[in-house]
This record gives structure tokens, C-alpha cells and sequence, in this order.
């Protein structure tokens, strides 16, 4: 495997908000090549209980924005009268105002972009009292929603993970006649992207969030 290449579509695989290209047809035989390769993904027991709702019509797409941006604005008002727990030179606190204005774009524009996925699992998960459980049903979805996001990028699309729309997720069910059986577990637009220079993000270094046979600081 060329690792140079593949180091570099896992470490620069973006939240791509701001430099979503509105205006440009996502192809469905791009996104039907991505969701093949988003099912070999790792599934619990082999159950391969994952769905893709796609959405690509517009007022299906304007069902799900309006919850959304809803859902946003409740988000940013709690944000913005709760306390910052990060120290000033915290990546987290150094990236937070770019992050919200690329989020608040987003969510003004959710509507717009050109194809948004809900990933689904079969069962529901407030069913699944147990940590076990819980573990098993969200693991046997969101590693080939990552799947799906690292093909995209691979072929110059970007996509975002979001998961606002899951304060209305009821409504949302019932707009799109998802079955009450099956959890929504995020949203991802999808849209090829302005330009590609991405690069790696500002993180906290593994090394401190790293520990080796106990929890415990070497």
C-alpha cells in the first residue's frame, strides 16, 4: 500500500462546511461506488443491519434543513451561555470561533447542498439499556459512515458529520417514512468541494491521551 498517500487522505478527511460546492451535481454512480465500499466496513455479529437514506430531492432536502437550522439555533444558544472549560491555549478554544461560523454556514445552508445521507441502524438504541448494547448498535454503523466519508474524500468530494437534526429525529422519521425500528445516527451533506488543500487539523497531541496497560500518566 502506498502509505504516503493513504496517511494523507486519513489525516486531512475534513469537516467540510464552508467549501462545499452548492452549485455542482453530485453524480449517483460516485455515490453508489462510495457506499460499496462503506458496507466492508466492520459490523457487529455480522449483522450488517446499516441503511443509507439519500436525499437529492429539494424539498425533501428543505424537510431536513428547516430541523436542522431549528436544531442549530437551540445548539448555539446553550453554547453560548455555557463557560468555556478549555485553557486559552487549548487547540479546542483556538479553532471554536472558526468552527461556529463554518457550523452556522452550514446549517443556513444545509437545504442547499446537493445530496444529504442519514446513515441508519436497525434496532433503536434507547432500547439497548446496556453499554454493551448501546457500543454494538452505534459500532456496527459508524464505521462505515467513516468508510463512506474517506471514499468520498478520495474521489473530491467532502461531506460533514452532523448529528442536530437528531433533536427532531422523530419528525424527521416521519417526513421520510424511516421505520420506527431503525436509529437515525447522523446526517452527512455531501458536495464536491472548493479547491483541496486540506490539511491536517490542530489536535491534542496522542501521546498525552495515551495510556499503556493502566490509566495512568507515564
Amino acid at each position: 500500500m502506498d502509505l504516503q498517500t493513504i496517511d494523507r487522505l486519513l489525516t486531512t478527511t475534513r469537516s467540510v462546511r464552508k467549501r462545499l460546492d452548492l452549485t455542482r451535481p453530485v453524480e449517483r454512480e460516485v455515490l453508489e461506488a462510495c457506499l460499496d465500499i462503506a458496507v466492508q466496513a466492520p459490523t457487529g455479529s455480522n449483522q450488517q443491519g446499516w441503511h443509507f437514506l439519500v436525499l437529492t430531492e429539494p424539498e425533501k432536502k428543505a424537510i431536513v434543513g428547516d430541523y436542522y437550522k431549528k436544531a442549530f439555533r437551540i445548539y448555539a444558544t446553550m453554547r453560548a451561555t455555557a463557560p468555556n472549560p478549555y485553557a486559552p491555549d487549548d487547540p479546542r478554544t483556538l479553532q471554536a470561533g472558526r468552527v461556529a461560523a463554518s457550523a452556522m454556514v452550514l446549517a443556513e445552508h444545509m437545504h442547499q447542498v446537493p445530496v444529504l445521507v442519514i446513515p441508519c441502524i436497525e434496532g433503536r438504541v434507547e432500547n439497548n439499556g446496556r453499554v454493551l448494547d448501546q457500543a454494538s448498535l452505534y459500532g456496527s454503523i459508524l464505521p462505515a459512515t467513516w468508510s463512506l466519508m474517506l471514499a468520498l474524500r478520495s474521489r473530491g468530494l467532502g461531506s460533514a458529520w452532523t448529528t442536530l437534526h437528531l433533536m427532531f429525529e422523530k419528525e424527521v422519521a416521519e417526513a421520510l417514512a424511516i421505520p420506527s425500528t431503525v436509529t437515525q445516527a447522523a446526517l452527512i451533506p455531501v458536495a464536491y468541494t472548493t479547491g483541496d488543500d486540506f490539511h491536517p487539523a490542530k489536535r491534542i497531541p496522542a501521546h498525552e491521551r495515551t495510556y499503556w496497560n493502566e490509566w495512568k500518566k507515564i
